[in-house]
Protein backbone atom coordinates (compact mmCIF):
# COMPACT_ATOMS: atom_id res chain seq x y z
CA UNK A 1 0.00 0.00 0.00
CA UNK A 2 1.03 3.37 -0.35
CA UNK A 3 2.62 5.95 2.17
CA UNK A 4 1.20 8.72 3.86
CA UNK A 5 3.74 10.73 1.77
CA UNK A 6 2.93 9.74 -1.76
CA UNK A 7 0.36 11.99 -1.45
CA UNK A 8 2.01 15.35 -1.16
CA UNK A 9 3.82 15.20 -5.03
CA UNK A 10 0.24 14.37 -6.46
CA UNK A 11 -0.95 17.55 -4.87
CA UNK A 12 1.86 19.55 -5.36
CA UNK A 13 1.21 19.61 -8.93
CA UNK A 14 -2.08 21.14 -7.87
CA UNK A 15 -1.53 23.27 -5.07
CA UNK A 16 2.15 24.55 -5.42
CA UNK A 17 2.38 27.19 -2.49
CA UNK A 18 -0.33 25.30 -0.42
CA UNK A 19 1.88 22.27 -0.94
CA UNK A 20 4.94 23.68 0.17
CA UNK A 21 3.69 24.63 3.48
CA UNK A 22 2.55 21.20 4.05
CA UNK A 23 5.61 19.71 2.83
CA UNK A 24 7.68 22.12 5.20
CA UNK A 25 5.21 20.10 8.33
CA UNK A 26 6.40 16.79 7.00
CA UNK A 27 9.44 17.55 6.72
CA UNK A 28 10.19 18.74 10.27
CA UNK A 29 7.99 15.47 11.50
CA UNK A 30 10.64 13.50 10.24
CA UNK A 31 13.35 16.03 10.84
CA UNK A 32 12.18 15.29 14.75
CA UNK A 33 12.30 11.52 14.37
CA UNK A 34 16.29 11.87 14.39
CA UNK A 35 16.76 14.43 16.90
CA UNK A 36 17.97 13.27 20.17
CA UNK A 37 14.88 13.35 22.67
CA UNK A 38 15.45 16.77 24.77
CA UNK A 39 13.26 16.68 27.79
CA UNK A 40 14.62 19.53 29.36
CA UNK A 41 16.21 23.14 29.14
CA UNK A 42 15.21 23.36 25.48
CA UNK A 43 13.13 25.00 23.05
CA UNK A 44 10.51 23.00 21.83
CA UNK A 45 8.76 25.90 19.58
CA UNK A 46 11.92 25.09 17.11
CA UNK A 47 10.21 21.80 15.98
CA UNK A 48 6.60 23.07 16.47
CA UNK A 49 4.86 21.10 13.26
CA UNK A 50 1.28 20.51 14.15
CA UNK A 51 -0.94 22.04 16.78
CA UNK A 52 -4.69 20.84 16.62
CA UNK A 53 -7.65 22.55 18.01
CA UNK A 54 -10.35 20.80 19.32
CA UNK A 55 -13.20 23.51 19.10
CA UNK A 56 -16.37 22.39 21.19
CA UNK A 57 -17.65 19.29 22.09
CA UNK A 58 -20.94 19.52 20.64
CA UNK A 59 -21.63 17.62 17.52
CA UNK A 60 -25.18 16.91 15.53
CA UNK A 61 -24.72 13.51 14.80
CA UNK A 62 -23.71 10.15 16.85
CA UNK A 63 -21.33 7.95 15.25
CA UNK A 64 -21.47 4.40 16.72
CA UNK A 65 -17.64 4.45 16.52
CA UNK A 66 -16.65 7.75 17.86
CA UNK A 67 -14.45 8.22 20.65
CA UNK A 68 -16.56 11.19 21.68
CA UNK A 69 -20.32 10.89 21.14
CA UNK A 70 -20.52 7.14 20.56
CA UNK A 71 -21.44 4.06 21.75
CA UNK A 72 -18.79 4.18 24.33
CA UNK A 73 -17.58 7.74 24.24
CA UNK A 74 -16.40 9.61 26.82
CA UNK A 75 -19.15 12.71 26.37
CA UNK A 76 -22.05 10.86 26.86
CA UNK A 77 -22.22 11.73 30.41
CA UNK A 78 -24.72 14.41 30.72
CA UNK A 79 -22.83 17.03 31.20
CA UNK A 80 -22.40 18.43 27.72
CA UNK A 81 -24.15 21.61 28.30
CA UNK A 82 -21.71 23.12 30.80
CA UNK A 83 -18.87 21.80 28.93
CA UNK A 84 -20.00 23.77 26.06
CA UNK A 85 -19.64 26.99 28.17
CA UNK A 86 -16.23 26.41 28.87
CA UNK A 87 -15.25 26.84 24.85
CA UNK A 88 -11.69 29.58 24.23
CA UNK A 89 -12.65 32.66 23.01
CA UNK A 90 -12.20 33.81 19.11
CA UNK A 91 -9.62 36.63 20.67
CA UNK A 92 -7.54 33.99 22.62
CA UNK A 93 -7.36 31.85 19.81
CA UNK A 94 -6.21 34.71 17.71
CA UNK A 95 -3.31 35.38 20.36
CA UNK A 96 -2.62 31.38 20.36
CA UNK A 97 -2.36 31.70 16.36
CA UNK A 98 -0.26 34.77 16.79
CA UNK A 99 1.98 33.20 19.16
CA UNK A 100 2.83 29.83 17.17
CA UNK A 101 2.59 31.63 13.47
CA UNK A 102 6.76 31.96 13.33
CA UNK A 103 6.56 28.05 13.87
CA UNK A 104 4.92 27.71 11.11
CA UNK A 105 3.06 24.88 12.16
CA UNK A 106 0.27 23.03 10.32
CA UNK A 107 -3.17 23.75 12.07
CA UNK A 108 -5.95 21.51 12.33
CA UNK A 109 -9.46 22.28 13.49
CA UNK A 110 -11.89 19.83 15.02
CA UNK A 111 -14.29 18.73 17.48
CA UNK A 112 -17.27 17.70 18.40
CA UNK A 113 -18.52 19.07 14.99
CA UNK A 114 -15.89 22.31 14.24
CA UNK A 115 -19.45 24.26 12.50
CA UNK A 116 -20.53 24.31 16.36
CA UNK A 117 -18.16 26.56 17.38
CA UNK A 118 -19.89 30.18 17.34
CA UNK A 119 -16.81 31.65 15.57
CA UNK A 120 -15.46 29.30 13.47
CA UNK A 121 -15.29 31.02 9.88
CA UNK A 122 -13.51 34.18 11.77
CA UNK A 123 -11.24 31.97 13.38
CA UNK A 124 -10.31 30.16 9.62
CA UNK A 125 -9.95 33.69 7.76
CA UNK A 126 -7.54 34.73 10.75
CA UNK A 127 -5.33 31.39 10.53
CA UNK A 128 -5.16 31.38 6.53
CA UNK A 129 -4.41 35.13 6.30
CA UNK A 130 -1.56 34.90 8.78
CA UNK A 131 -0.37 31.98 6.36
CA UNK A 132 -0.67 29.07 8.26
CA UNK A 133 -1.38 25.80 6.68
CA UNK A 134 -5.27 25.21 7.92
CA UNK A 135 -7.29 21.74 7.58
CA UNK A 136 -10.65 21.33 9.13
CA UNK A 137 -12.23 17.35 10.22
CA UNK A 138 -15.55 18.04 9.60
CA UNK A 139 -18.64 15.48 9.64
CA UNK A 140 -19.52 17.59 6.82
CA UNK A 141 -23.29 18.62 7.22
CA UNK A 142 -22.73 22.04 6.97
CA UNK A 143 -20.62 22.15 4.05
CA UNK A 144 -23.49 23.32 2.06
CA UNK A 145 -24.47 25.86 4.21
CA UNK A 146 -20.76 28.07 4.23
CA UNK A 147 -19.74 26.98 1.06
CA UNK A 148 -19.26 30.60 -0.63
CA UNK A 149 -17.34 31.65 2.13
CA UNK A 150 -15.43 28.57 2.71
CA UNK A 151 -13.78 28.93 -0.99
CA UNK A 152 -13.84 32.79 -0.59
CA UNK A 153 -11.72 32.63 2.39
CA UNK A 154 -9.25 30.29 0.50
CA UNK A 155 -9.36 27.36 3.60
CA UNK A 156 -6.20 25.00 2.83
CA UNK A 157 -8.08 21.50 3.47
CA UNK A 158 -11.45 20.03 4.11
CA UNK A 159 -11.43 16.37 5.42
CA UNK A 160 -14.34 14.88 5.56
CA UNK A 161 -15.61 11.96 8.04
CA UNK A 162 -17.59 9.48 5.32
CA UNK A 163 -17.77 5.79 6.03
CA UNK A 164 -19.85 4.13 3.40
CA UNK A 165 -22.33 4.36 0.69
CA UNK A 166 -25.47 6.20 1.71
CA UNK A 167 -27.56 3.30 3.82
CA UNK A 168 -24.30 1.37 5.42
CA UNK A 169 -23.25 5.04 5.87
CA UNK A 170 -26.33 6.71 7.52
CA UNK A 171 -26.47 3.77 9.61
CA UNK A 172 -23.24 4.25 11.35
CA UNK A 173 -23.57 8.24 11.31
CA UNK A 174 -27.18 9.11 11.33
CA UNK A 175 -30.15 9.44 8.51
CA UNK A 176 -29.68 11.59 5.83
CA UNK A 177 -26.33 12.42 6.68
CA UNK A 178 -24.63 10.74 3.13
CA UNK A 179 -26.99 13.20 0.85
CA UNK A 180 -25.99 16.36 3.15
CA UNK A 181 -22.21 15.00 2.62
CA UNK A 182 -23.04 14.94 -1.41
CA UNK A 183 -24.84 18.30 -1.49
CA UNK A 184 -21.89 19.78 0.82
CA UNK A 185 -19.28 18.77 -1.65
CA UNK A 186 -21.44 19.65 -5.10
CA UNK A 187 -22.05 23.45 -3.22
CA UNK A 188 -18.38 23.72 -2.85
CA UNK A 189 -17.31 22.72 -6.10
CA UNK A 190 -19.62 25.20 -7.63
CA UNK A 191 -18.61 27.86 -5.53
CA UNK A 192 -14.79 26.84 -6.61
CA UNK A 193 -15.93 27.15 -10.21
CA UNK A 194 -17.58 30.30 -10.13
CA UNK A 195 -14.69 32.18 -8.07
CA UNK A 196 -11.60 30.14 -10.26
CA UNK A 197 -10.62 29.10 -7.38
CA UNK A 198 -8.82 25.51 -6.47
CA UNK A 199 -8.70 25.93 -2.74
CA UNK A 200 -9.51 24.26 -0.50
CA UNK A 201 -8.03 20.62 -0.89
CA UNK A 202 -11.57 18.27 -0.47
CA UNK A 203 -11.03 14.86 1.24
CA UNK A 204 -12.19 11.71 2.46
CA UNK A 205 -11.56 10.47 5.81
CA UNK A 206 -13.00 6.38 6.16
CA UNK A 207 -12.82 4.77 9.18
CA UNK A 208 -12.59 0.98 8.75
CA UNK A 209 -15.00 -1.16 11.05
CA UNK A 210 -16.37 -4.05 10.99
CA UNK A 211 -19.78 -2.48 9.82
CA UNK A 212 -18.41 -1.29 6.67
CA UNK A 213 -14.96 -2.63 5.22
CA UNK A 214 -16.76 -5.15 3.26
CA UNK A 215 -18.21 -2.61 1.28
CA UNK A 216 -15.12 0.47 0.93
CA UNK A 217 -15.00 -0.20 -2.70
CA UNK A 218 -19.17 1.19 -3.39
CA UNK A 219 -18.25 3.93 -1.64
CA UNK A 220 -14.63 4.50 -3.45
CA UNK A 221 -16.97 3.97 -6.98
CA UNK A 222 -19.39 6.47 -5.49
CA UNK A 223 -16.62 9.31 -4.64
CA UNK A 224 -15.73 9.65 -8.46
CA UNK A 225 -18.41 12.34 -8.79
CA UNK A 226 -17.46 14.36 -5.64
CA UNK A 227 -14.30 15.86 -6.95
CA UNK A 228 -12.21 15.18 -4.39
CA UNK A 229 -8.29 15.60 -4.17
CA UNK A 230 -7.84 12.73 -1.70
CA UNK A 231 -9.34 10.13 -0.01
CA UNK A 232 -8.13 8.64 3.08
CA UNK A 233 -8.67 5.16 4.62
CA UNK A 234 -8.07 5.09 8.37
CA UNK A 235 -7.65 1.39 9.53
CA UNK A 236 -9.06 2.44 12.99
CA UNK A 237 -8.42 3.19 16.83
CA UNK A 238 -9.13 0.03 18.65
CA UNK A 239 -8.19 -1.18 22.26
CA UNK A 240 -9.44 -3.57 24.81
CA UNK A 241 -9.93 -4.25 28.75
CA UNK A 242 -6.38 -5.13 29.28
CA UNK A 243 -4.77 -2.20 27.06
CA UNK A 244 -6.71 -0.05 29.29
CA UNK A 245 -5.93 -1.44 32.65
CA UNK A 246 -2.17 -1.40 31.60
CA UNK A 247 -2.52 2.28 30.45
CA UNK A 248 -4.48 3.20 33.76
CA UNK A 249 -1.84 1.60 36.05
CA UNK A 250 1.06 3.15 33.60
CA UNK A 251 -0.77 6.82 33.41
CA UNK A 252 -1.17 6.68 37.37
CA UNK A 253 2.48 5.41 38.79
CA UNK A 254 4.08 7.42 36.39
CA UNK A 255 2.52 10.52 35.95
CA UNK A 256 0.01 10.67 38.49
CA UNK A 257 -2.94 10.60 36.22
CA UNK A 258 -5.89 9.22 36.07
CA UNK A 259 -7.59 8.00 32.47
CA UNK A 260 -10.85 7.81 31.27
CA UNK A 261 -10.77 8.76 27.69
CA UNK A 262 -9.01 5.58 26.26
CA UNK A 263 -12.03 3.07 27.24
CA UNK A 264 -14.12 4.86 24.87
CA UNK A 265 -12.07 2.90 22.01
CA UNK A 266 -13.04 -0.49 23.26
CA UNK A 267 -15.75 -0.35 20.87
CA UNK A 268 -15.49 -4.17 19.69
CA UNK A 269 -15.77 -2.84 16.08
CA UNK A 270 -12.50 -4.66 14.90
CA UNK A 271 -13.90 -8.17 15.47
CA UNK A 272 -14.38 -10.21 12.79
CA UNK A 273 -12.31 -8.36 10.60
CA UNK A 274 -11.32 -10.61 7.53
CA UNK A 275 -7.46 -9.36 7.07
CA UNK A 276 -7.39 -11.14 3.79
CA UNK A 277 -10.64 -10.13 2.18
CA UNK A 278 -9.63 -6.35 3.67
CA UNK A 279 -6.40 -6.20 1.93
CA UNK A 280 -7.95 -7.31 -1.57
CA UNK A 281 -10.59 -4.76 -1.15
CA UNK A 282 -7.80 -1.97 -0.29
CA UNK A 283 -5.80 -3.60 -2.93
CA UNK A 284 -7.98 -3.24 -5.79
CA UNK A 285 -9.17 0.65 -4.68
CA UNK A 286 -5.51 1.63 -4.61
CA UNK A 287 -4.95 -0.16 -8.26
CA UNK A 288 -7.99 1.86 -9.85
CA UNK A 289 -7.91 5.11 -10.66
CA UNK A 290 -11.12 7.40 -9.39
CA UNK A 291 -9.60 10.38 -10.15
CA UNK A 292 -7.74 11.16 -7.04
CA UNK A 293 -4.89 9.47 -4.59
CA UNK A 294 -5.96 6.93 -2.68
CA UNK A 295 -4.26 6.06 1.17
CA UNK A 296 -4.39 4.13 3.62
CA UNK A 297 -3.07 4.91 7.39
CA UNK A 298 -1.53 3.17 8.49
CA UNK A 299 -0.07 1.78 5.75
CA UNK A 300 0.97 -2.29 6.77
CA UNK A 301 2.22 -5.44 5.47
CA UNK A 302 -0.86 -6.93 3.56
CA UNK A 303 0.15 -9.90 5.74
CA UNK A 304 -0.36 -8.29 8.86
CA UNK A 305 -3.67 -6.33 8.60
CA UNK A 306 -5.42 -9.22 9.95
CA UNK A 307 -3.05 -8.58 13.19
CA UNK A 308 -3.77 -5.24 13.11
CA UNK A 309 -7.66 -5.84 13.97
CA UNK A 310 -7.30 -9.45 15.55
CA UNK A 311 -4.39 -8.97 17.99
CA UNK A 312 -4.27 -5.58 19.37
CA UNK A 313 -1.28 -5.61 21.82
CA UNK A 314 0.76 -6.25 19.12
CA UNK A 315 2.71 -3.29 18.28
CA UNK A 316 3.04 -2.14 14.49
CA UNK A 317 4.75 1.38 15.35
CA UNK A 318 6.51 2.38 18.06
CA UNK A 319 8.64 5.47 19.20
CA UNK A 320 5.72 8.03 19.23
CA UNK A 321 7.52 11.47 18.41
CA UNK A 322 4.51 13.69 19.08
CA UNK A 323 5.22 15.07 21.99
CA UNK A 324 8.43 16.52 20.00
CA UNK A 325 6.48 18.36 17.53
CA UNK A 326 2.85 18.37 17.74
CA UNK A 327 0.14 19.58 20.32
CA UNK A 328 -3.84 19.64 21.12
CA UNK A 329 -5.61 22.45 22.67
CA UNK A 330 -8.90 21.26 23.69
CA UNK A 331 -12.55 23.38 23.73
CA UNK A 332 -11.83 24.41 27.35
CA UNK A 333 -8.29 25.56 27.00
CA UNK A 334 -6.48 22.33 28.50
CA UNK A 335 -3.69 21.49 26.40
CA UNK A 336 -2.73 17.81 25.89
CA UNK A 337 0.26 15.63 23.70
CA UNK A 338 -2.31 13.31 22.85
CA UNK A 339 -5.28 14.86 20.43
CA UNK A 340 -7.95 11.65 21.44
CA UNK A 341 -6.98 11.30 24.81
CA UNK A 342 -6.61 14.13 26.89
CA UNK A 343 -6.06 12.97 30.14
CA UNK A 344 -2.45 14.06 31.19
CA UNK A 345 -2.84 18.18 30.82
CA UNK A 346 -0.27 20.30 30.50
CA UNK A 347 -2.08 23.23 31.35
CA UNK A 348 -4.57 25.87 29.98
CA UNK A 349 -4.58 28.43 27.33
CA UNK A 350 -6.12 30.73 29.42
CA UNK A 351 -3.92 30.81 32.11
CA UNK A 352 -0.74 30.48 30.39
CA UNK A 353 0.77 31.20 27.09
CA UNK A 354 1.57 28.38 24.73
CA UNK A 355 5.45 28.62 24.93
CA UNK A 356 5.06 28.22 28.68
CA UNK A 357 3.11 25.18 28.55
CA UNK A 358 4.75 23.41 26.29
CA UNK A 359 8.48 23.80 27.04
CA UNK A 360 6.73 23.36 30.42
CA UNK A 361 7.70 21.03 33.73
CA UNK A 362 4.60 19.33 32.58
CA UNK A 363 5.62 18.76 29.02
CA UNK A 364 8.52 17.70 29.92
CA UNK A 365 7.69 14.78 32.63
CA UNK A 366 5.54 13.43 30.08
CA UNK A 367 8.24 13.35 27.19
CA UNK A 368 10.80 12.20 29.47
CA UNK A 369 8.13 9.55 30.58
CA UNK A 370 7.43 8.27 26.85
CA UNK A 371 11.12 8.44 26.31
CA UNK A 372 12.17 6.26 28.94
CA UNK A 373 9.26 3.30 28.26
CA UNK A 374 9.99 0.35 26.07
CA UNK A 375 9.59 1.23 22.33
CA UNK A 376 8.66 4.79 23.14
CA UNK A 377 5.27 4.45 23.69
CA UNK A 378 2.88 3.94 26.87
CA UNK A 379 0.55 0.39 26.71
CA UNK A 380 -2.22 2.71 25.47
CA UNK A 381 -0.39 3.47 22.32
CA UNK A 382 -0.84 0.45 20.32
CA UNK A 383 -3.97 1.74 17.51
CA UNK A 384 -3.47 5.73 18.50
CA UNK A 385 -3.79 7.53 15.13
CA UNK A 386 -1.63 9.77 16.00
CA UNK A 387 1.19 6.86 16.35
CA UNK A 388 -0.31 5.21 13.39
CA UNK A 389 0.52 8.42 11.48
CA UNK A 390 3.78 9.51 13.05
CA UNK A 391 5.40 6.46 15.07
CA UNK A 392 7.94 4.11 13.13
CA UNK A 393 6.87 1.20 11.84
CA UNK A 394 7.88 -2.08 13.79
CA UNK A 395 10.05 -4.45 11.27
CA UNK A 396 7.76 -6.72 9.42
CA UNK A 397 4.87 -4.35 9.11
Amino acid sequence: MKKNIDVVPLIFKKFKGLSAKMLYGFTKIGKVRVLPKRDYHYNHMKNLALVYFNLTPLCNLRCKMCGQWGDRGKMKNGRIAEEAKTIVSLERYKQIIDEIAPSHPVTYLWGGEPFLYPDLMSLAKYIVDKGLYMSVNTNGTYLEQYAEQIVRDRWSTIFVSLDAFEETNDAMRGRGSYQKVVRGFEAINREKKQQGSNYPIMGIVTTVTNQNYLMLDELAEASRSFNLDVHIFNLGTYTNDNIVAMQKQFMKEKLDTDIDCLAAYNTGYNLGIDGEKLNAILKNIHNKDYGHPMITVPSLNPKKIHTYYADLETPVRRHCIVPWCQTDINYNGDMHFCADYPDYILGNIKEQSFTEIYNGERANRFRKAIHACKGGMFPGCLRCYQNMLFGMKVKGF
